[in-house]
């Protein structure tokens, strides 16, 4: 996978959460970087991405945004 560098950032900056102290982005980052393999694992092999909708919809939840703003 050729985009597989976005996994390294996510962890760099969980890591960086972890150590100041900023557990809930942290665990948050953890989550976003399984997600992003799983993405990136479903894009390589061809197939759709299932579950980016309900990705998006947490998002929004979690963010107070819409897809317009995203």
């Amino acid at each position: 996978m050729k985009n597989e560098w976005i996994l390294d950032v996510l962890d760099d900056l969980t890591a960086f959460a972890k150590v100041n102290g900023m557990p809930s982005l942290a665990e948050q980052l953890a989550d976003t970087s399984l997600l992003a393999a799983c993405e990136l694992a479903s894009v390589s092999a061809g197939g759709a991405v299932s579950g980016a909708k309900e990705a998006d919809s947490i998002v929004q939840r979690d963010f107070g945004g819409s897809r317009a703003s995203l």
